[in-house]
């Protein structure tokens, strides 16, 4: 590449980084590499000032990303340990920027979307991996929600559950931390879609179509129903915020 080329490249200067943050890059480096096994306490802090030459807050601030990442656990009074990150760490890590979008002017929009996209997918899988034990764990949930109507709490709550259902049966535990991470939002999502006339009864039917397709191990089937489900609940959340009516259609 000659001069000119370089010229006209955009500036990307290289940033110096904080003095916690190169502590946190090789403290992390040295528990991926076993100098810190799992389940071991790191060194007291002044033992790692004197290693890495800083002072006590930048080996404070370091520990404490490290704990925001799931490597270390930190208590009052004992030196960090060592642990190992779960999906629930890296989601939880995710929940502040996830609170922000959501107070965006379309935020719940992109939620909506990111929910369709996750819970399709979940469905389908489902219906691939299910096992007998996971079809009646699966029933039991929808039982319980056929049994709340009438109930919006219980109806709520046990909409929550069916769908935290289907994603323990894909046997990933990433689905079902993410799955966790958004039952916040979902809730306060439901709280003003089952309002609306007509919204339970859409919600069950749509159940019994999901479990239905699980059942039958019929992938397609199970993520037609789920987009169907999410596209009534999307057009049920319109609604509320409009205060009209619910969508009127076929409720099988």
């Amino acid at each position: 590449m000659g001069t000119r080329e370089i010229e006209g490249l955009v500036s990307w200067p290289i940033q110096r980084r904080k003095l916690s943050e190169e502590a946190a890059f090789r403290l992390e480096a040295m528990i991926r590499d076993g100098t810190f096994p799992l389940g071991t306490l790191l060194p007291p802090e002044r033992a790692l000032m004197k290693v890495f030459g800083v002072g006590r807050a930048s080996i404070r601030e370091a520990l404490f990303a490290l704990n925001r990442m799931g490597l270390v656990e930190l208590r009052n009074g004992e030196r960090a340990r060592v642990t190992t990150p779960t999906p629930h760490t890296l989601i939880s890590e995710l929940s502040g920027a996830a609170r922000h979008f959501l107070s965006q002017p379309n935020g719940a929009g992109w939620f909506q979307e990111a929910r369709a996209l996750f819970e399709i997918g979940i469905a389908g899988l489902a219906a691939q991996r299910a096992k007998d034990e996971d079809i009646e764990r699966l029933r039991s949930a929808l039982e319980a929600n056929t049994a709340a109507r009438g109930d919006i709490s219980r109806f709520e709550r046990t909409d929550v559950a069916f769908h935290y259902a289907l994603a323990t049966i894909t046997g990933n535990p990433i689905f079902t931390a993410v799955h966790d991470a958004l039952v916040e939002w979902l809730t306060s999502q439901r709280t003003l879609t089952l309002r609306v006339p007509g919204a339970e009864q859409r919600a069950h039917a749509s159940h019994c179509r999901i479990f239905e397709a699980v059942a039958a191990r019929d992938p397609e089937r199970a993520s037609d129903a789920m987009e169907l489900h999410l596209r009534e609940v999307a057009e049920f959340l319109q609604h509320a915020r409009e205060g009209v009516d619910g969508p009127v259609g076929d409720s099988r």
